[in-house]
């Protein structure tokens, strides 16, 4: 496996120090209503989901609640650490680093199912198992993660990821992996054409289509032929984030390490054995950085414009929403930009807007950002704290500001780290008053790379 240089540090030792206590403790230094005091009370509560919002969920709500009633659905042995798989594929990590037992984390006292969720019956609460059992419930968390949809881009599948020159790190620890290999394979050729895309719709870790491009340049960039190798970037949309600084920031760095960007096309379609993707203009006009090696493909019986590209590498980015289930439920938005597709809560106090015994969390509630395990972070102490208070029939206390992270890999040894809010579009949350937030640094790597894998193993253990 490569070893990549690092950039020169940029900290001094006493700063490093703090970063590494500040990052390695408790993670982005937000409060966290740790020491609340617990509640009697014989509740039953079903949490949805043993990812980092589920997990995190059942370990704070058992420590708060005294004669509670807890169960978490949740089939999977393994708990995976999604924020390292973009290091998987990018060759840094080797992918055991990124699982760790489920069990590690369960807290004791709570009924741990282990099988899917195949329903929700909102009227009458109760949740659905693949198995066709029923759980009924008084309180009812939603934390199930999200759907990817690699099914709405015609022949493609997650079973394709590592084959044909395709490669997706959504896909699971070993897609990761595989993409990795994919990414090899096409620097092995000594050239060629990879083209990166973005998907139509919110997705979970935003900066990830971005990471795998920036990650992708370093490695060709070391391979001293640079030029041998075109890199094209494909976004539905004119913006490539959603912060307009770093919009700007990467747009800028795009072209200036040689990226050609097309806007407003989508990835409709992929013929795996001839290499070719297909796009379907998707706005009112396309942006064009340089010459595009792209021909028109018949317009669909829709009258869509598409076009064809070749690839030697393609990292996909499917369109992702909530689960099948979720949606099929009453619990889906039915109005608005989330509507059909998201969890309906109040994007401030997490609860349902329909139903106030239900509260969601983490990547499937409809918010205009939060898809990331920084989100969670944030999101953990406000649902505990007002799923008590609903318990205890008081007025909901905690509100959620928008916090979210990103830790934006600009190149192998270099990231910045991006913070922000809901209200807060220019400016930043900041978590470290000397780490400026605008600048690539080492630091942010150092931090990406070594530190915030053990706070994000505290936020499931509900210590952070």
């Amino acid at each position: 496996m490569p070893r990549y240089p690092l950039q020169p540090v940029r900290l001094d030792r006493r700063q490093l120090l703090k970063l590494g206590l500040g990052a390695g403790a408790a993670g982005l230094l937000l409060p966290t209503g740790l020491h609340a005091r617990s509640v009697s009370t014989n509740a039953r509560i079903v949490i949805i989901g043993g990812g980092a919002a589920g997990m995190a969920m059942a370990n704070r709500l058992s420590s708060r609640l005294d004669g509670a009633r807890i169960t978490m659905i949740e089939p999977r042995e393994t708990h995976h650490y999604q924020p390292g798989w973009t290091l998987v594929a990018s060759g840094v990590w080797n992918p055991d680093k990124t699982m760790r037992p489920n069990a590690q984390f369960v807290p004791s006292g709570i009924d741990w199912v282990r099988e899917p969720a195949a329903g929700i019956d909102a009227e009458n609460r109760r949740v659905e198992l693949a198995s066709g059992r029923q759980l009924e419930y008084d309180y009812l968390v939603v934390a199930t993660g999200l759907q990817l949809n690699y099914h709405l881009i015609d022949g493609m599948s997650p079973d394709l990821v590592g084959t044909n020159g395709i490669g997706s790190v959504y896909a699971s620890i070993e897609g990761a992996t595989r993409t990795r290999d994919a990414i090899d394979a096409w620097i092995a050729k000594g050239g060629g054409k990879g083209i990166f895309t973005a998907a139509p719709t919110p997705v979970k870790c935003a900066g990830a289509p971005l990471k795998m491009t920036f990650t992708t340049l370093s490695r060709l960039e070391e391979t001293g032929r640079r030029d041998d190798y075109q890199v094209d970037f494909m976004a539905p949309g004119g913006a490539l984030f959603s912060q307009p600084f770093i919009n700007d920031f990467v747009k800028q760095r795009f072209d200036d390490q040689g990226v050609n960007r097309l806007h407003h096309y989508r990835l409709s379609a992929i013929d795996p054995g001839a290499r070719q993707a297909e796009f379907t203009f998707v706005g009112p006009d396309s942006e064009f950085t340089s010459h595009h090696q792209l021909r028109e493909a018949e317009f669909s019986r829709e009258g869509e414009r598409k076009v064809v590209a070749d690839y030697d590498f393609i990292h996909v980015v499917p369109p992702m929403s909530a689960p099948d289930f979720v949606k099929q439920s009453d619990l889906i938005a039915l109005d608005g930009p989330f509507r059909g597709e998201w969890l309906d809560v109040d994007i401030h106090t997490l609860q349902h807007n329909r139903y106030p015994e239900v509260f969601g969390i983490g990547d499937v509630i409809g918010a205009p950002i939060n898809k990331t395990a920084a989100s969670v972070k944030a999101q953990a102490p406000i649902v505990a704290d007002n799923l008590v208070a609903q318990i205890q029939g008081q007025a909901l206390p905690a509100r959620h500001n928008g916090y979210t992270s990103c830790p934006m890999i600009t190149g192998i040894g270099k990231a910045m780290l991006v913070e922000f809010g809901y209200d807060d579009n220019l400016a930043f949350l900041p978590s470290f008053p000397f780490i400026d937030p605008r600048e690539e640094s080492w630091a942010v790597w150092v931090m990406k790379d070594r530190m915030l894998q053990p706070a994000y193993y505290a936020v499931l253990e509900g210590q952070a």
